[in-house]
Order: C-alpha cells, then structure tokens, then sequence
C-alpha cells in the first residue's frame, strides 16, 4: 500500500511485531508521547515488509526515530531483522521487545551497538514511554 504522509511530517516511530495485539498496543501507548503534527508511528506484522518498506519512508525524507523490534518471529527473529536494517541505516536506533529472547543474544545485540534498550515482555508502560522518550531526546 502506499503511504499518504501530511507535510508536517518529519518522523517515524517503525513498530515490527507478529501479534496484532502487540502492535495496537505499542502504538496506542506510543501515541501518548509523540508529538501528532510531526511524528507517525508505523505498524508491520511482517518484518520482511519493513526492510521493503524502510527506504521508501526514509526516501519521503522521514527520519526513523525508532525501530521496535520483537524477537521471536515466524520469518525472521527480531535480532536478524535488526542487523539486517542496520546495514544499510547503521544509526537507527532500536529497542528490542521480548518474552524469549535470551541473554545470550540480547548481550551480543549490545556488543554489537544494536540495540539502545532491551524491554521484556509484558512491559510495563511507563518504563517503555520512559525509554522511547529518552531515545527521542524529549
């Protein structure tokens, strides 16, 4: 589908999770903290979708804020997704959200600069807003 974007626009908040609920969620709460003339937050149950997807944002001259990112995906797990989409936008800034994953490959994704932040699931709300806030520089 193609993307209809008010001029105001200059940012993107990119949420990638499997479960539709998780994703209403993330941008009903993220919609508390964004500033609506300016910012959007994307929703993408597929993640394969984003890396088709992140250029053509990138290309409206939208700045990605901020990926959200679960790990545990039927196509690819979060940590690939990342690395893959950091490739091309290495200063992406990204959080990654999960039940599974573990320390192992959540210490690696901060070795290796690729994560800001990791925030199991359930989350608690204010500490999620907190961080992206943080991120965001507000």
């Amino acid at each position: 589908g193609t993307i209809m974007l008010e001029d105001s626009l200059k940012y993107v908040i990119i949420c990638i999770d499997d479960d539709p609920l998780i994703l209403k969620l993330l941008s009903f709460q993220l919609n508390k903290v964004i500033e609506h003339e300016t910012t959007i937050v994307e929703c993408f149950l597929e993640p394969m979708e984003v890396v088709e997807n992140i250029d053509s944002l990138i290309s409206h001259d939208l700045e990605v804020l901020l990926l959200l990112v679960d790990y545990q995906m039927p196509s690819i797990n979060g940590a690939e997704l990342i690395r893959n989409i950091k490739q091309k936008y290495p200063e992406l800034k990204c959080i990654m959200l999960s039940g599974q994953a573990n320390n192992i490959i959540v210490n690696e994704l901060r070795s290796d600069h690729l994560i800001e932040k990791f925030i199991s699931k359930p989350w608690e709300e204010g500490n999620l807003l907190s961080e992206v806030s943080k991120i965001m520089g507000k």
